[in-house]
């Protein structure tokens, strides 16, 4: 059901068990406090779970990414909304050692892509904690304009980053 994606350097597919100690790792580092860590093991197991039936309650989600050569985990990107989320959104976590190499922009990329080109939607957004500088980043390079903000009581206010249309990305 979770549909395998490719691109130049990266595999987008569903998790795995193999995948569970390196998105356990970065779920329980400092770097997962815009994202409304640090985890227990046991926490980002059953988010890891939660992942999976996004896809099914939902028929879209967030894959891991994976290097394309060697099927290291490198993150965790795609699209996302939860019950509390003001609508879908893309969203990325990239772990500790993929940071830095374009991981999270090219999985963004494709995942706007799948958005817009398979499932038709008109527009999407990314909401970011305005601290998560890299984040930013990202969006301001994916060319998203800041679209407002959502306040969401874990956490905090997060900015709404506009990605560009389909008409505009093709």
């Amino acid at each position: 059901m979770i549909p395998i994606l490719h691109t130049e350097k990266l595999t987008l597919r569903a998790p795995n068990w193999d995948d569970f100690d390196a998105y356990a790792e970065f779920r329980a580092s400092k770097r997962s406090r815009t994202v409304g860590g640090p985890f227990t093991r046991a926490d980002s197991f059953a988010q890891l779970s939660a992942i999976l039936g996004h896809w099914h309650l939902r028929g879209f989600g967030r894959w891991m990414v994976a290097d394309r050569v060697t099927d290291e985990p490198l993150g965790i990107v795609g699209l996302y909304l939860p019950e509390d989320w003001p609508e879908p959104e893309i969203a990325w976590s990239v772990f500790d050692h993929a940071e830095g190499r374009g991981v999270a922009y090219e999985a963004a990329v494709a995942s706007r892509r799948y958005a817009y080109e398979t499932l038709g939607w008109p527009t999407v957004a990314s909401l970011v904690d305005p601290v998560n500088t890299r984040s930013v980043t990202l969006a301001k390079r994916m060319g998203c304009t800041l679209d407002g903000t959502h306040h969401h009581p874990e956490y905090g206010t997060l900015n709404i980053w506009r990605h560009h249309g389909p008409e505009d990305v093709a």
